[in-house]
């Protein structure tokens, strides 16, 4: 290393964001997820012994995966190599294994590969990787805020153990915000600032279990301060709410918060919860997701979970989508809402999706010869001398506009598809077709 090479990391490091500059190297430092590595726990054991196998840490943005992974080379005897897959790519990866060959045929030592954002490599690159997993060339340590068992190639995620790391609690947050202030070498230490009680409340609800953005907006702070008329520097909640101004969520729209989000919003809805539904309504406006999404979904949960309970959601479904269309954000929100809390309030009733299911697995299965010749066609010249449409019989020119008459193919008559429930409209509808299919029997 030349001159200007250590200057430019002894000046990288003091200069560094303050997340980075704080982040733990060893175990005893780290703060938070308890269920994973705290003492006698599998992850715990294999830090310590340096028995670690290829894991795959997948969990919110700023809540240790990475500084796992940093605390892993802290301690391991094995070489420890580092790609990022966002700027990596198959060369990179060859290059690699390379690496990791020469360091076990000649040195005899193990090499751990970390790849941050593993979820970002295709499937190409990931398959890259399989065989050297496979056969102990490297120890793999994949990082991603994605779901492994969709993102992941399955041979990897097979071949690894899947540790989730969990929103880091207030509790956590606060204890790293006040190391922050009291270290002097890597920290804010050398400033003596003090934060006021209910300014670190509001910093560790605000950042939502993320460090990263909890140690952000405490060097915000700290730098953009003055002291006060007696000279200390203190962290007021005016300050704090400056420098943090919108909860941070994890709300990635192609990611496993997206999809989570979103079937909450809908479960709540079917579940009959209109606070549950609204809340998840206003996390999804919130984090920027398009209102027109969330419209489509209001429509599909008006007829698969209501139907004919209340034939009049579909209806208030539907123009709250047309409304949403041309009206746009921030308005469009009032009228999602009215849509959401109608539907959280109607009867319920999944009658006419199981219907659909039913007939359309029948006509799947089985094998029908034709259809009933008084329903066929007889529009057309030469038809009936064919026997389309003999027999049939009018509805409309009987009493109650109803005849009993077959319907259903020979191989079908009697199925029944559609069965409604005691809810709502259904009620109604349901004693009218026993009434009429008392008559078949």
């Amino acid at each position: 290393m030349d001159l200007f090479e250590y200057q430019r990391q002894t000046f990288g490091k003091k200069e560094a964001p303050l997340a980075a500059r704080m982040r733990p190297t060893t175990l005893e430092d780290f703060v938070g997820q308890e269920h994973i590595v705290g003492k006698n726990k599998l992850l715990y054991r294999a830090i310590k012994s340096d028995r670690l196998r290829s894991v795959l840490f997948y969990g919110p943005p700023g809540t240790g995966k990475t500084t796992l992974a940093k605390v892993i080379a802290n301690t391991t005897k094995s070489e420890f190599l580092q790609l990022n897959a966002t700027t990596s790519g198959i060369k990179d990866i060859k290059e690699t294994i390379v690496k990791a060959q020469d360091s076990f045929g000649m040195y005899q030592k193990r090499t751990i590969l970390f790849i941050d954002e593993i979820h970002r490599f295709n499937k190409t690159q990931q398959d890259a990787l399989l065989p050297h997993v496979e056969d102990g060339t490297i120890i793999l340590i994949g990082a991603t805020t994605e779901n492994p068992y969709f993102e992941v190639n399955p041979a990897l995620v097979s071949r690894s153990i899947v540790f989730q790391l969990q929103k880091l609690t207030q509790k956590d947050i606060a204890l790293i915000i006040k190391k922050a202030l009291m270290d002097t070498e890597k920290g804010l230490g050398m400033y003596h600032a003090e934060i006021e009680e209910d300014a670190l409340h509001f910093l560790a609800d605000i950042s939502n279990g993320d460090a990263r953005t909890a140690l952000n907006a405490i060097e915000l702070a700290v730098l953009t301060s003055d002291k006060d008329k007696d000279g200390k520097l203190r962290i007021t909640m005016e300050i704090a709410q400056d420098c943090i101004q919108k909860r941070a969520l994890n709300y990635d729209k192609a990611g496993d918060n997206h999809y989570d989000t979103i079937s909450a919003f809908i479960k709540s809805m079917r579940g009959s919860d209109p606070d549950a539904a609204l809340y998840y309504l206003a996390k999804m406006l919130y984090a920027g997701e398009d209102p027109k999404f969330i419209a489509r979904r209001i429509v599909i949960c008006a007829s698969e979970d209501i139907g004919n309970a209340d034939p009049h959601a579909l209806q208030v479904a539907v123009a709250a989508a047309q409304a949403t269309n041309f009206i746009g954000m921030p308005e469009c929100r009032i009228i999602l809402a009215q849509a959401v809390t109608y539907l959280s309030c109607a009867p319920k009733s999944n009658a006419s999706y199981l219907a659909i299911d039913k007939a359309l697995q029948a006509v799947k299965t089985v094998q029908v010869s034709s259809i009933p010749v008084h329903l066929k066609d007889s529009h057309y010249a030469g038809a009936k001398e064919m026997g389309n449409g003999l027999g049939y019989r009018y509805a409309h020119d009987y009493p109650g506009h109803y005849v009993k008459q077959q319907y259903l193919p020979d191989e079908l008559c009697g199925t029944v598809f559609y069965e409604p429930t005691e809810n709502g409209l259904e009620k109604k509808i349901k004693d009218s077709l026993k009434r009429l299919r008392g008559e078949l029997s």
